[in-house]
């Protein structure tokens, strides 16, 4: 079995400071990538920026700025945002290094080689702030100003001498692909709508400019940049050195296993880059999962509207795993996803406060004041013991089915369902009153109550790594211990070790 495991974010556009989709497509990722890792695979997690391109060159003339001087500055951003948001990436990627010139040019001149690539002159609309090409009926009128219908973005007229990759010749070779890979494209809706736009016909697709120069050069004609996505999409591959095939990164871990996307950039994800791949005798990636929008109140951020939340400021004022968790379960992976700082307090004190939080702090304190903080020792385990901790072994198969098909936000409700079971069992068998009739029963029901905290942590690891390190130290245990496996390991917790009751680790948000 293949345990390797290689998943991206896309690679972000420096143009501006993070937002909350950034923060979305990053956390979502992070979760998938620790679950892969306590389930004992050797995970690959790669984000970055996309750094060349009209819109960077622009808004560095704006700021007076030499174009690599202000992506230096804009892309620290973004690489201070994985600390912050406390992901696990092994890497992050500039567009502006040298080690991605050379897998650019190497795909480049793949396809000049396989003859999908020739010279002629380009007219069209094109949207600086989408970096994107767009037809007639793609254009709407909004007074004296055309613009995208997809994404309201202003568009220009465009007529320059162009290289054009010959992806017309690719449509029926792309809907072959997405027939033997029927996972390719998820969710099913997004697939659907790539196929349809593929069955009407593709145009061949200019990928160079002769308008500016802030970009990667066409080999051995200067006068041509590359194409901002044709040189972008490649960050997936020169981040594990390709063209060096051998290389035992890229030997291991592509293609890969799952780009994290917005449903923006997706036909560039699903059409052109599979299509680039397979002409310059590439294998594709596994699977390209376009999420939903981030919405403030039902509606699409923006500064107009003044319903921006800044993840920076959530996470000042809440807590980066609260942040975390409330996105996971909150939004519907797929689908666009209705987010406020009400219903935000609410997940915090219904969830973490009354729910996980109040289960670790009321047991371990309990311990601490009636089995002088240490576990106990369990005597003979009786139905309901049993039944509870088999809650979670036998759903474990279907948990990490969930979590490999992406469906993140059932996984977070069914481990929170765990918590709400133990609380109930531990008031329903009332351990208080067991110490006055019978200890043994009571240290049974303790050392269960206490193997189940440690499972439904590991299964929460993934998505609040920083409060289950604390809980699981409490259990004198170590971050070793966090995998899959151990949730099996019903001698993992050792009597007579000490018990660390621990600071709270969720408090209440009070009422304005």
């Amino acid at each position: 079995m293949d345990k390797n495991y290689y998943i991206t974010t896309p690679i972000y556009y420096p143009s501006g400071k993070p937002h909350m989709g950034h923060a979305y497509s990053s956390i979502v990722a992070d979760v998938i990538a620790r679950f892969k890792k306590i389930n004992g695979y050797q995970v690959y997690f790669l984000t970055g920026t996309d750094e060349h391109g009209l819109k960077i060159q622009r808004e560095a003339e704006k700021n007076n700025k030499d174009p690599k001087e202000f992506c230096d500055e804009l892309s620290i951003t973004f690489k201070n945002l994985t600390k912050t948001l406390n992901l696990s990436n092994n890497d992050f990627i500039r567009t502006t290094e040298k080690r991605h010139f050379a897998s650019v040019n190497e795909v480049w001149s793949r396809l000049v080689k396989s003859g999908d690539i020739y010279l002629d002159k380009y007219s069209g609309w094109y949207s600086v702030s989408d970096e994107a090409y767009y037809d007639e009926d793609e254009i709407i009128q909004d007074g004296a100003i055309k613009k995208a219908k997809s994404s309201g973005s202003k568009v220009e007229w465009v007529e320059e001498e162009s290289f054009f990759f010959k992806l017309s010749a690719w449509s029926d070779k792309l809907l072959k692909f997405y027939d033997k890979n029927p996972k390719f494209i998820l969710p099913i809706s997004r697939k659907n709508e790539v196929i349809n736009f593929v069955k009407k016909g593709l145009k061949d697709l200019s990928v160079s400019r002769t308008s500016f120069k802030w970009g990667i050069p066409v080999p051995k004609n200067n006068k041509h940049v590359i194409y901002v996505w044709l040189d972008a999409l490649t960050n997936y591959i020169s981040a594990l050195n390709f063209p060096k095939t051998n290389d035992k990164l890229y030997k291991s871990f592509w293609p890969a296993d799952l780009h994290i996307i917005g449903k923006d950039i997706l036909r560039f994800h699903a059409i052109y880059w599979p299509a680039f791949l397979l002409a310059a005798k590439i294998e594709p990636p596994k699977r390209v999962f376009g999420h939903g929008w981030i919405l403030s109140d039902d509606k699409k951020m923006s500064k107009s509207l003044g319903n921006i939340l800044d993840p920076l400021e959530i996470i000042k004022n809440y807590g980066v795993d609260q942040l975390r968790y409330y996105l996971i379960k909150e939004v519907s992976l797929g689908n666009d996803g209705s987010i406020s700082l009400l219903n935000l307090k609410n997940c915090i004190n219904n969830d973490l406060a009354n729910n996980y939080g109040n289960l670790c702090q009321r047991v371990l304190s309990f311990i601490e004041k009636n089995c002088e903080s240490k576990i106990p020792q369990p005597g003979k385990f009786e139905k309901i013991d049993v039944d509870l901790s088999e809650d979670i072994t036998k759903k474990l198969p279907k948990l990490i089915e969930m979590i490999d098909n992406q469906d993140l936000n059932t996984y977070i409700k069914e481990v929170i369902n765990f918590s709400f079971k133990s609380n109930k069992y531990f008031n329903d068998l009332e351990p208080w009153k067991l110490k006055k009739t019978n200890i043994k029963r009571m240290n049974t029901v303790l050392y269960c109550i206490l193997n189940q905290i440690k499972s439904i942590s590991i299964l929460l690891f993934p998505i609040m790594p920083n409060s289950v390190e604390k809980t699981i130290s409490s259990l004198s245990l170590t971050k070793k211990n966090i995998f899959l496996d151990e949730i099996n390991n019903q001698n993992l917790l050792k009597p007579g070790n000490i018990i660390k009751k621990g600071e709270i680790l969720f408090k209440k948000i009070e009422s304005d």
